[in-house]
């Protein structure tokens, strides 16, 4: 029995050690688990602190760097980018969505733009980002963001209306099957159609496609509203992509390092004279070839044209050896350097000799730039004329030959940049002064007195538009010489 209660004895001081032990354990793992809490509080304290009071409590302690080391780590900071402030979003019913696929150019889309973000505005729908035309005669592929900035275009106009990618995936859906209502909505139409027979097909389908967007608004007589809107689409909604941007600046740079430059919008390429059927200075060989491509394309309506009574009416555009004589006529330096924007020239080297003769000084992005900078533009005439686009607003003197959209849509963004130069040839005036001279009836001096005379107005000088009631394809397009935005300082907003 003693052996017995001595083993028992010893048992229980052994659970009594383990116990105790375990329980030294426990106390020290919640030790050091309370500590660990503490110091995370106190170093989320001390950063809060530190946050708050740090720079004024070093401001008064001794550095432990020196000035130098000081000034190394101030260029190493990173420069804070400053935040974009967006517009608020404009909070509205919305009646439904428009679908819009524009047809044409750059710049006769460019103006498409801003008529169908006016009217998406006017009748509180929300807009899908405008498809591009890919099936005219230039075949660009390029899609909205490929030319501009898409991002830049659906935040800064929040505040007037929705813009979408694309449509949501239900209405994506239907819109695949061919269930939805598309249309081409009447050229030159006071906003009052799109209200009152565009609005309600839109409640009806939900969604509507205008398949054909070009001078589908018009130009005159239109709430001020509208009118700013459009402007403040054209002018600071619309912005090209950075690639097309950068490119634009550098060409602009290259340009500057040697002085002044004019952009001449020599609009004398085949599309050009096929379709206007404007044959002046061409051979035989040559107004054969532009005749079976003007039939070739079964959208361009007038076939048999007249070269010479067009010429006369002034619906020509100037040829190279016209434009040369003219701008000689002006007195504008021959050493300046004259920028040409337009794509290849009918006829080539023969028919720009005269011009190159006149003004030695002819560059084209193609010379200013590497061939590798334009590679991701060949095939894209969208592109390319974008590039033209940002040169022309730049240069010192812009003068068009002919007042297609490029020319138009140039103007009226020129004189929303202070009314820079600008030469609008009046050339049913000229050819007739041209052929005077060429004739002999004229001398040089009493051409290029007149033609001065005649032109002396015409410099882009602030001006209302021409109103023609009942004949909007007359009177001056809005996009030329949009004044609603230039009289107050709107377009500061932009």
């Amino acid at each position: 029995m003693g052996l017995k209660g001595t083993v028992i004895a010893e048992s229980r001081m052994e659970k009594l050690k383990s116990s105790m032990l375990s329980k030294s354990r426990m106390k020290l793992w919640m030790i050091r688990i309370t500590t660990s809490v503490l110091l995370w509080i106190c170093l989320v304290q001390l950063t809060i602190l530190g946050e708050t009071w740090g720079p004024r409590v070093l401001k008064s302690w001794p550095s432990c760097l020196s000035q130098e080391s000081a000034a190394v780590l101030d260029v190493k900071l990173v420069p804070e980018v400053p935040v974009r402030v967006l517009p608020p979003k404009r909070v509205y019913m919305n009646n439904g969505y428009l679908m819009v696929s524009c047809n044409g150019g750059l710049n006769q889309m460019r103006s498409a733009i801003c008529d169908m973000v006016a009217i998406a505005r006017y009748l509180n729908v929300t807009l899908i980002v405008p498809e591009l035309d890919k099936t005219s005669f230039w075949a660009d592929p390029s899609e909205f963001q490929d030319i501009f900035d898409v991002d830049h275009f659906i935040m800064s106009l929040r505040d007037e209306v929705r813009i979408l990618k694309e449509l949501p995936p239900r209405l994506k859906r239907r819109v695949e099957l061919g269930v939805t209502h598309t249309m081409a909505p009447i050229s030159w139409s006071d906003i009052s159609y799109y209200r009152d027979q565009i609005l309600p097909l839109i409640r009806k389908y939900k969604v509507v496609h205008l398949n054909r967007t070009d001078a589908r608004l018009a130009n005159n007589e239109l709430p001020m509203e509208i009118q700013k809107l459009r402007c403040r689409v054209n002018f600071g909604a619309l912005k090209f992509t950075p690639q097309i941007e950068e490119l634009g600046r550098k060409v602009v740079r290259l340009l500057r390092q040697e002085g002044p430059f004019m952009v001449l919008h020599l609009r004398y390429e085949m599309d050009m004279l096929a379709f206007s059927g404007c044959t002046q200075g061409c051979n035989a060989e040559e107004v054969e070839e532009l005749t079976r491509m003007r039939y070739a394309y079964p959208w361009w309506k007038e076939k048999i044209i007249n070269s010479d009574l067009k010429r006369k009416d002034g619906l020509c555009p100037l040829t190279p050896e016209e434009t040369a004589l003219t701008l000689r006529a002006l007195d504008i330096d021959p050493t300046i350097q004259v920028y040409i924007a337009a794509g290849e020239i009918y006829g080539g080297e023969r028919r720009m000799a005269s011009l190159a003769s006149a003004y030695p000084n002819l560059v084209r992005k193609e010379t200013l730039l590497e061939p590798s900078e334009l590679r991701f533009f060949q095939n894209h005439s969208s592109q390319m004329a974008a590039l033209d686009y940002l040169v022309s607003l730049e240069s010192d003197i812009f003068v068009p030959t002919y007042d297609g959209n490029m020319a138009k849509v140039v103007e009226g963004h020129r004189r929303y940049l202070g009314y820079k130069t600008t030469i609008l040839l009046d050339r049913k005036h000229l050819v007739d002064l041209i052929d005077r001279h060429n004739a002999g009836s004229l001398t040089w001096d009493e051409f290029s007195t007149a033609v001065k005379e005649a032109h002396a107005e015409r410099m882009g000088n602030p001006t209302k538009r021409l109103v023609i009631q009942d004949r909007p394809k007359e009177e001056d397009y809005f996009y030329s010489n949009p004044w609603e935005c230039l009289e107050s300082s709107y377009g500061d907003e932009f």
